[in-house]
């Protein structure tokens, strides 16, 4: 393929959020295209703090208070700073020491919540840390990225984008976390195709789609707690992908495309790719949240790799068709979903 140079845009940015909340829409092979974030959560912090100042609900002074181990506090962090809002993140051991520096360089207080063995793992330790500072700070605001629907109502935005881009796409896939992104991204591109299919990406261990709880070493998607913005009657698939393979999607997605990304965006084109192979009449976008930087020290580090039982490798085989989010064990699994609700799917018959 052609590359064709065009000329810059001249637009003067405000500032870096603006500047780089929005991704960059890449063309990938004949039919999948990628929106590569450099901080994909920057944008639903920035949304979410607008609308609460425009409401009332946030005011010169507030602190802020969110759970977090990954980029929606970095994200938050750096409007924070910006726009003067004392701030406190409540994380968990996995965070790294990298970004634990970038958030206190920006000002925000760290707080760290081991897993006290309640129900719903450290996810569930962290939000109730959330409410503990809740109640010491008095008029404090908690942007609360798992069921605040401003979450997903940031990503009209990046639909406004894909369709003067790309125009129609016919398949959505992405990383579920909280469900922001793929739920809010597919919500808005569906009003003017509602037959698009969405393609959520989950790792073994992770409840949001019922399958067994357990640990997970692949980061950044999944979680131990049914996060209230996943719409689960939003989804025609879901595919459950292993560490080894994601990480191995992740290296491929740096040596092939140069594109490099995190292991979300691995995972995501681990899924992408294998959809838009298969589909080649379909226009295949998928979500890559964030870029590499961040994990230099683990999934692009051969010792941290080893250390982990995790060098990457690919599954020739592809996923492993089930019925029932029940039958997902270790290894690549996919389920048509149907667009149906989770206790319809839990509930059917193995």
């Amino acid at each position: 393929m052609t590359e064709t140079a065009t000329a810059p845009e001249g637009k003067v940015y405000a500032s870096m959020l603006e500047a780089t909340e929005l991704p960059r829409i890449i063309r990938i092979t004949a039919n999948l295209y990628a929106a590569a974030f450099s901080l994909m959560k920057l944008l639903p912090a920035r949304h979410i703090v607008d609308r609460a100042e425009t409401l009332g609900t946030l005011t010169s002074g507030t602190t802020i208070i969110e759970t977090s181990s990954g980029t929606f506090g970095l994200g938050l962090a750096m409007v924070c700073r910006q726009r003067g809002y004392p701030l406190i993140v409540v994380g968990d051991p996995v965070i790294d020491v990298d970004l634990r520096c970038r958030l206190e360089m920006l000002g925000a207080r760290v707080e760290i919540v081991e897993d006290d063995g309640r129900p719903g793992g450290i996810q569930a330790a962290r939000l109730a840390r959330v409410e503990d500072l809740r109640r010491e700070y008095p008029g404090s605001f908690v942007p609360g990225q798992y069921d605040n629907p401003d979450n997903p109502a940031a990503y009209g935005a990046v639909a406004d984008q894909v369709v003067a881009t790309v125009g129609s796409v016919d398949c959505l896939v992405g990383t579920v976390g909280s469900g922001g992104s793929t739920g809010g991204l597919a919500a808005s591109l569906r009003v003017a195709g509602p037959g698009m299919r969405l393609v959520g990406v989950d790792t073994p261990g992770s409840i949001i789609f019922g399958a067994p709880v357990g640990p997970r070493l692949l980061r950044g998607l999944g979680s131990s707690i049914h996060p209230g913005n996943v719409d689960h009657a939003a989804y025609d698939e879901v595919h459950w992908v292993m560490p080894k393979e994601a990480f191995h999607a992740t290296h491929d997605l740096y040596r092939e495309h140069c594109l490099f990304m995190g292991p979300t965006s691995g995972a995501s084109f681990q899924v992408a790719a294998w959809y838009a192979e298969r589909n080649p009449g379909d226009v295949v976008l998928m979500v890559l949240p964030d870029e590499g930087y961040r994990y230099q020290s683990t999934v692009y580090d051969d010792a941290w790799l080893r250390a982990h039982d995790a060098v990457p490798a690919p599954n020739p085989d592809g996923p492993r068709l089930v019925q029932h989010p029940g039958e997902v064990t270790a290894r690549w699994t996919r389920l048509e979903w149907g667009r149906r609700t989770l206790q319809a799917v839990t509930r059917a018959v193995r």
